[in-house]
């Protein structure tokens, strides 16, 4: 049982990767960057993800896009990483 666990990827398990990934590149991935990573690192497919994704790391990819340009910053102000 044990090991059906840990072959199984939660939200939890998935922000986790993400976060260690994230903090163990220096600042050189983003968290957009990040999540592909632990995607293709893990065989994760695409489709799968958006279910994987919490709302704090939803958050922080958000913010990323924003800061990159790659969605319409929100009138709300936005709090520094």
């Amino acid at each position: 049982m044990k090991e059906l666990e840990e072959n199984f990827m939660t939200q939890a398990k998935f922000s986790t990767l993400v976060e260690h990934t994230v903090q163990e590149s220096n600042g050189l991935i983003n968290y957009i960057e990040a999540v592909a990573t632990v995607c293709d690192d893990y065989d994760i497919e695409v489709e799968v993800v958006k279910k994987l994704i919490s709302k704090p790391l939803k958050d922080k990819i958000s913010a990323n896009a924003q800061q990159l340009n790659c969605i319409k910053r929100t009138s709300r102000g936005v709090l520094p990483l």
